[in-house]
């Protein structure tokens, strides 16, 4: 793989990851909500006015951008496995930013990602 493509698909994968601490933190604001009737509105204006989740959804919509030109140079078959770096991206920063627990189990977990990843890297 390219440094291009590579660069590309680490792009994608980091705007994706990116997205998904926005929208945690936008929701961190927000709070739990129940899937109720009553609560459409009153969470449809939270969800409306929240900076993070604007932001999470804008990394998004770049992400898939970036990850369609990705596509047109990279086999979707080695491309696709490198989202998993996602899962890496998202564990060390959920334990930084938000305090999640990252236990051995999770650890070992994605240790085995990172290998994974690399041999579906390796193999083009």
């Amino acid at each position: 793989m390219k440094l291009l493509e590579f660069g590309l698909i680490l792009t994608g994968v980091l705007l994706n990851a990116v997205a998904q601490l926005l929208l945690k933190a936008g929701m961190r604001q927000i709070g739990h909500f129940e899937f109720a009737p009553a609560s459409l509105l009153p969470v449809g204006r939270s969800l409306a006015t929240n900076l993070p989740i604007y932001g999470g959804l804008a990394c998004y919509v770049v992400s898939v951008l970036v990850w369609i030109l990705a596509l047109s140079r990279v086999e979707v078959s080695v491309a696709y496995p490198m989202l998993s770096i996602g899962y890496i991206v998202n564990a060390a920063l959920a334990w930084w930013l938000f305090g999640e627990a990252v236990g051995p189990q999770r650890l070992l977990g994605i240790a085995v990602i990172i290998v994974g990843v690399v041999i579906v890297a390796r193999s083009h």
